[in-house]
């Protein structure tokens, strides 16, 4: 089983991997199936179900799609142009993507929220549809949106996991138990193999390039996050913390203000100055979604500020750690708020977040493990409840929680020998079984929990 660490980690944009990012990813793919249609086209459609339906206008799901079918891309998204062709449309009804022509779209009548209709396959799904010049479908697609920017179609889907068809890698892990033992066998930590994976698949110019990019990008969000301020889009009014924090905590330095537990105000700072910029739109990575986003940055962002010793040179083995585990939860269970709650998106970034950091901190790969399962394991049952669809409250703070709990999970994990009884594959386990019994009003569908509990909400 191979997931690269650019799969695991994409630029994109916010406020979701699975209802901003998958959609316009999926509408780009169909797209390319058109292109290479024998058939003329002029016109396409589309409807949003399940998940996709329910939370859509708040993820700007409709937006999305839109400009998917415009010929938009997450990890090349332009705003400005954005708004361009968004203003274009209103006034002709019509999109012109690039080796297409123009193609019919109204967006009141072409783009269908089906609260009703649910596709088998995955919560998030959606079905995209080309037609002729007399108005009749001749191109059918339907396309699931499985979390953290991940696009399959219903054959892709219904083909199962065995999707990898590239070259062999050297450490085919599926499972930790399989990845422990892999390292002991070969004496390499897990870092070291993720990186012989991805160089097997590539060279070691392109990962050290591309895993830098990752860095700036969550660094850059960061960073705009502690220096804007103001009130987030979507009608919660909801104000954005992260700056003022932030400039408490300058204040505060210097002036023996600063108690013990002050470290969690910055960490909690960090990831929410980037979901604060992913409520915004803004460009984010996913970690392993955007919903998530902030964890991994905050803890990356903590460990580089605030730990003595700390060196930029062990943010590759940082993220190739982190990769490794949460491939191993998307493989076995899910990484998706509405195929298993949060506690497969906050829950699966603690889980990396805590193995990156005790991978950098001199951690050995069992107790790399064991951070991975304390994280993981402290947030089992966490149900996905936005309020009114977007991705703010409770998100923005639960990542920041999430931040705080990974970093204790690395530090209790490497108070110990690795050793432990609650194995992460068993964990992981559970937390899909939880996913699978878990009601669906807690599933970002916004019908349970603080989506419901909230008042004038």
């Amino acid at each position: 089983m191979f997931l690269s660490v650019f799969e695991m980690f994409k630029v994109g944009i916010g406020p979701s991997s699975s209802h901003t990012m998958g959609p316009m990813v999926a509408a780009a793919r169909f797209l390319d199936m058109m292109r290479a249609s024998p058939f003329e086209f002029a016109g396409v459609r589309a409807s949003l179900h399940g998940s996709l339906a329910f939370t859509g206008v708040g993820h700007a799901t409709d937006r999305a799609t839109i400009l998917g079918l415009a010929g938009f891309s997450p990890d090349t998204y332009d705003a400005d142009k954005a708004e361009v062709v968004l203003a274009a449309l209103a006034q002709t009804q019509t999109l012109t993507p690039p080796d297409l022509g123009p193609l019919k779209f109204d967006p009141k009548a072409d783009l269908i929220f089906d609260y009703d209709t649910k596709l088998d396959g995955h919560a998030n799904g959606m079905i995209l549809m080309a037609t002729d010049a007399q108005g009749d479908v001749t191109l059918r697609e339907v396309f699931y949106s499985i979390g953290g920017g991940f696009v399959m179609t219903e054959a892709e889907l219904a083909a199962g996991k065995a999707t990898d068809e590239g070259a062999p890698i050297p450490f085919p892990f599926k499972s930790a138990a399989e990845m422990l033992e892999m390292s002991v066998a070969s004496g390499k930590n897990i870092a070291q193999m993720k990186r012989a994976n991805e160089v097997s698949r590539g060279c070691d110019e392109s990962l050290k390039k591309g895993t830098a990019r990752l860095w700036q990008v969550m660094n850059d969000c960061i960073d705009r996050g502690m220096e804007t301020d103001g009130i987030l889009p979507g009608g919660l009014s909801v104000r954005r913390r992260a700056k003022g924090i932030h400039d408490a905590l300058q204040a505060e330095r210097g002036m023996n203000l600063n108690a013990p537990h002050t470290i969690n105000d910055w960490m909690s700072m960090y990831a929410m100055a980037v979901n604060e910029e992913n409520a915004a739109g803004g460009q984010v990575v996913t970690a392993p979604t955007n919903g998530a986003a902030g964890v991994l940055p905050a803890t990356l962002r903590y460990y580089l500020d605030h730990v003595p010793g700390a060196s930029e040179a062990h943010i590759e083995d940082f993220l190739l750690t982190a990769a490794a585990i949460g491939g191993l939860v998307k493989y076995n269970a899910s990484i998706s708020g509405a195929e298993a709650g949060c506690q497969a998106e906050v829950g699966s970034a603690a889980a990396m977040s805590a193995a990156g950091l005790c991978a950098v901190m001199g951690g050995t790969p069992q107790q790399v493990e064991n951070a991975a399962e304390i994280a993981l394991e402290h947030h089992l049952g966490m149900t996905c409840d936005p309020v009114k669809g977007l991705v703010q409250v409770p998100c923005i703070e639960r990542n920041g929680l999430g931040a705080i709990k990974a970093v204790s999970a690395a530090s209790l994990a490497l108070r110990g020998d690795g050793t432990h009884l609650v194995p992460l594959d068993a964990c992981i386990e559970t937390m899909r079984q939880t996913g699978v019994d878990m009601s669906e009003k807690y599933k970002e569908t916004s019908l349970g929990g603080l989506a419901v509990n909230v008042p004038n909400c």
